[in-house]
């Protein structure tokens, strides 16, 4: 399989070949950086994690050259630091017993352009191939502009595939910014049933981050458990971590834009919110 970037880098853990475990995937994430999937595709990740059936494929598309450096890291220039969130990258494949891990190589410059035809080129072959029950995605509130080019070029390329090669549970997830303001008949609660070290000890695979100033480790968790906490006021906990999830299936069946889809949301939080407060007497 070729890619439009010749430093596109495509591994299986276990000297395995990359492309015939695409093709076994049953879980598939597609984030901007490396890192990214071990925060939004982590139900993924934990629902494969060991399982006999279920395997769980991750896409990186950007190259990361743009990511903070600072401690230990300071000094490493953007060719450096490529190479190293690869190996990175592999090694949360291999500690989270992924099926594969493909790295597009995109700049991310490239990602932000309205032409984004190389990324949705490369996007279209890997759906072909793998043909994922589930998949997860940025969500078109997320507040990175890099994660917003992802998803756009994401929901191009689903709209290219026939309606019998789509996911049947498409899910557009958190990473820079919450979804708990969502209302409750519009939000999904993905739950997360591995063990509590598993989601740390993949995002401390990412040196170059976890160690150069962002504890995304410490973060993501304890979003997890928070989200899994705070969902409901008059009922116990019913999973011990949770990421909060949009259905994006209306953005690709329905080839409703994001804009529409995400404003009758806003719009949907500013009626209810305001009707909490008027039931209560709040002055107008």
């Amino acid at each position: 399989m070729k890619f439009s970037q010749p430093s596109a880098d495509f591994y299986a853990p276990r000297g395995q070949d990359p492309l015939a475990n695409l093709a076994t995937t049953t879980h598939l994430g597609i984030g901007a950086h490396a890192d990214d999937l071990e925060i939004l595709a982590f139900p993924g990740i934990a629902t494969c994690f060991q399982h006999p059936t279920n395997w769980f494929s991750g896409v990186v598309v950007t190259d990361g050259a743009g990511a903070p450096r600072t401690g230990p890291f300071a000094k490493t220039n953007d060719s450096e630091l490529i190479s190293l969130r690869q190996k990175e990258q592999h090694h949360a494949a291999d500690l989270g017993d992924y099926a594969s891990v493909l790295q597009l190589g995109h700049p991310s410059t490239a990602v932000r352009q309205t032409d984004r035809s190389a990324v949705v080129a490369d996007l279209v072959k890997i759906l072909e191939t793998a043909r994922p029950q589930v998949l997860y995605l940025h969500n078109p509130a997320d507040r990175h502009e890099t994660h917003i080019g992802v998803l756009l070029a994401c929901l191009e390329a689903l709209q290219k595939l026939p309606s019998s090669a789509q996911p049947k549970e498409i899910y557009g997830c958190e990473v820079w910014g919450d979804l708990d303001w969502v209302p409750h008949a519009h939000i999904i609660r993905l739950a997360c049933h591995a063990p509590e070290t598993l989601g740390p000890s993949l995002l401390r695979c990412f040196k170059s981050q976890v160690e150069g100033g962002k504890r995304y480790d410490r973060a993501a968790l304890g979003r997890r458990h928070a989200q899994a906490t705070f969902g409901n006021p008059t009922q116990p906990d019913s999973a011990p971590e949770v990421v909060l999830a949009l259905d994006l299936r209306p953005l690709v069946q329905s080839k409703l834009s994001p804009t529409e889809f995400l404003s009758s949301l806003l719009d949907l939080f500013r009626t209810e919110t305001i009707a909490r407060l008027a039931k209560l007497g709040a002055k107008k």
